[in-house]
């Protein structure tokens, strides 16, 4: 009987500490985006990765488990599992194009919105709360991405995101 007692004490102080672990380790939403826009900005600022895939008229660093699902005249359909990436692409935008980043600005429903800018390049995330998960935009110059995102792959999100749409490399075309 005494062994019953000092078992069932462990198992309530175990368990009392698993629950304060898993709320300790638990991060609060504001911080998950505000962490996110670090994430975006410091791999803006990153050299851009090696382009791993080629496409028609430009070539770009796809992460691993990355894959081009579809092609259109401005458009790649990315998929990585079951996640759809939408990256829009205007090779007649220059890499410091403003141009979807005002566009984002306009419609006014976005709660985290950043703009980067070094000497070569514009970029900006938009990262907008729909119910549980996240509408996040990221662009550099003509070049945009878009995905819906939960609060626990957000950053990871947003890395893969910032680095492909870093890496683009257009060809010259002769025209």
């Amino acid at each position: 009987m005494k062994f019953e007692k000092s078992g069932l004490v462990v198992i309530f102080f175990l368990l009392l500490f698993l629950i304060g672990i898993s709320i300790w380790t638990i991060k609060p939403v504001e911080e998950v985006l505000s962490e996110a826009v670090d994430v975006a900005e410091r791999h803006f600022k990153a050299e851009p990765l090696v382009q791993n895939k080629q496409v028609d008229n430009f070539s770009l660093f796809l992460p691993e488990g990355f894959i081009v699902e579809e092609q259109t005249v401005s458009n790649l359909l990315l998929k990585k599992e079951d996640k759809s990436y939408i990256l829009f692409y205007n090779a007649l935008e220059s890499h410091t194009s403003r141009l979807n980043y005002e566009a984002a600005k306009e419609i006014n429903d976005h709660q985290w919105l950043k703009s980067f800018e070094d000497n070569d390049r514009f970029g900006f995330i938009n990262i907008t709360k729909h119910d549980e998960n996240f509408e996040v935009q990221l662009g550099v110059g003509g070049v945009k991405v878009t995905t819906f995102s939960t609060k626990d792959k957000l950053i990871n999100d947003v890395k893969d995101m910032m680095d492909i749409t870093n890496s683009i490399a257009y060809e010259e075309t002769g025209a």
